[in-house]
């Protein structure tokens, strides 16, 4: 199978790229290397992949340049396309919602006309866990009403899911959509919680809490998201919509505690109000996903957390992150 990674140089991107090279397909990666963290980090993200024979180069550019993604495209033919790039948060999308619309919205229907314009067996959009907003009961069904995001980024990709929907009847495009839950593991991007508390820790620093602590998040480690990601992309078929978590939301206070036993550290707190935007809990039900793609996350939070440690402290060696 020949594949294009859109954001393939990011945290999840990389991993798919690896992944997919492992089992032997050709593997090509488009990406912006925006500035929202450091390049060297999604430099370093491909270090493994630019070895491998299978892997046919890096696409340096902006997924709304039409022209650019044509030309990509065309150029390596891919049998499926995997797009995963976005721009990512729900604290920095408050601030910046026309160009979170700007990137998720324009830069995903772009993606998916060249798809279709060229052909492509196979679309998979990589959405968020966050298009279910504050009501939403749990554990969440991808069913559910999602009208109510809490936040643009959220809005952004219930949008990108619409597109798909959309552009999937008007061509018979086989597109399905990956609701992701909270995402982590090595190369996990240094802003998000997890990342950004065990580094903080690691140098004696306080770390920033929102709210008392109890807010819940189904915490899915990467290898059962990649995992999850392509067993999608042998399969869609139609249009589909799969929430890709672990089925256990487990509470900051808990990931705080985790990080400590494993730092040997004590965590000091400095604590914010809880922010608007952040949802208080996500639990999804992964139902759907083991029925139809027999995914089936392997990694429970505690050796999760583990992993990631243990990933830190090596790459921390050569100056990362």
């Amino acid at each position: 199978m020949r594949v294009l990674v859109t954001g393939g140089a990011g945290a999840i991107g990389s991993h798919v790229v690896d992944a997919s090279l492992a089992r032997g397909d050709e593997v090509a990666v488009l990406d912006s290397f925006h500035e929202f963290y450091p390049r060297s980090l999604k430099e370093a993200n491909l270090t493994h992949a630019r070895s491998q024979p299978g892997f046919q180069g890096v696409f340096e550019g902006d997924i709304r340049d039409q022209a650019f993604v044509r030309k990509t495209v065309r150029d390596v033919q891919p049998t499926v396309v995997i797009h995963l790039a976005a721009r990512a948060g729900v604290r920095p999308s408050v601030a910046e919602p026309a160009e979170y619309c700007d990137v998720n919205l324009t830069g995903t229907a772009v993606v998916v006309q060249e798809s279709i314009e060229a052909s492509v067996q196979r679309l998979i959009f990589a959405s968020s866990s966050t298009v279910y907003g504050r009501d939403a009961e749990s554990p969440f069904q991808e069913a559910a009403e999602t009208t109510k995001p809490l936040s643009p980024y959220g809005a952004s990709k219930r949008g990108g899911e619409l597109l798909c929907y959309s552009l999937h009847l008007a061509s018979s495009l086989p597109i399905t959509c990956l609701r992701f839950f909270s995402a982590y593991g090595p190369r996990q991007r240094p802003d998000l919680a997890i990342a950004h508390w065990a580094i903080a820790m690691r140098e004696g620093r306080s770390i920033p809490v929102f709210g008392d602590g109890s807010v819940e998040r189904d915490f899915t480690y990467v290898d059962d998201i990649v995992d999850g990601v392509l067993r999608a992309a042998d399969r869609a078929s139609g249009f589909a919509i799969y929430n890709l978590g672990r089925g256990e939301p487990f509470s900051m206070n808990r990931i705080i505690g985790l990080l400590e036993g494993e730092l040997g550290v004590s965590a000091r707190r400095e604590v914010h109000p809880a922010h608007a935007a952040d949802m208080p809990r996500t639990y999804a039900s992964i139902e759907r996903a083991r029925a139809d793609l027999g995914y089936d996350p392997q990694v429970p939070l505690e050796e999760g957390i583990r992993r990631y440690i243990e990933w830190l402290q090596t790459v921390s060696m050569h100056g990362m992150p």
